[in-house]
């Protein structure tokens, strides 16, 4: 285990301005954040949490969103990259915000499991909501996943809206398996039987499926009549 020094995280900010050690303990304290969302919490203006941004992105300790040159060349902005007497002072061209979330390391590497979450998941079942992770354990909380599941529908890899009746909350799907859904909305029973481990994560009688619940016991097998071709 690596040794913990009390003093590491106030060196590490130490150098910083006061305006980049405040956008840094806002992103510390509230995860991921949009550029509007931190000139709201640290009520700096946009110039200042701009230049923050820039500092905190130079050194590493902030990543994410999108920083773009402004339409006019030759704007400088001056930033702190040394301490309070002056030295490492430096001038950079005065960059905008331009969408997208910012984070600290930690924050995108918990992101990052948080979507492989989302996906395996999806891979699984096609479509997602929480009613039907009853028996699903070691995941992150729902919220979480909610969020992860939002940010691919931002990215257009999933979808968002009700695709299965009768469950209450946001569903998530592949493009692939509501456009499945849709196929098989009005064809009739075919009679076909599946037979599944009561063990599998795909047993859902008596959590979505009507019945008893059938504990998750090695050797037992769920069979079920399927309802369309």
């Amino acid at each position: 285990m690596r040794p913990h020094h009390p003093g590491a995280e106030d060196s590490t900010s130490s150098f910083l301005s006061p305006v980049a050690q405040a956008v840094l303990a806002l992103l510390q304290q509230r995860g991921a954040l949009f550029f509007p969302d931190m000139v709201r919490g640290t009520g700096k203006l946009k110039a200042e949490v701009e230049t923050g941004l820039w500092e905190l992105v130079a050194r590493a300790l902030v990543n994410g969103g999108r920083l773009r040159e402004p339409a006019r060349a030759g704007h400088a902005e001056t930033y702190w990259s040394g301490g309070g007497s002056g030295i490492g002072k430096v001038r950079r061209p005065r960059h905008a915000a331009d969408g997208g979330r910012y984070c600290t390391p930690k924050a995108a590497d918990r992101d990052r499991s948080v979507e492989s979450c989302c996906w395996m998941l999806l891979r699984r079942y096609g479509v997602v909501f929480r009613d039907l992770l009853a028996r699903e354990t070691n995941l992150p909380r729902w919220r979480e996943l909610q969020i992860g599941f939002r940010r691919l529908e931002d990215r257009a890899e999933v979808r968002g809206g009700r695709f299965v009746d009768g469950f209450l909350g946001e569903q998530f799907a592949l493009p692939v398996a509501v456009e499945s859904l849709r196929a098989n909305r009005n064809m009739p029973p075919t009679g076909e039987r599946l037979t599944i481990a009561a063990a599998d994560p795909l047993n859902l009688v008596g959590i979505i499926v009507p019945g008893e619940r059938i504990p998750a016991i090695s050797g037992r097998s769920v069979t079920s009549a399927m309802e369309c071709g």
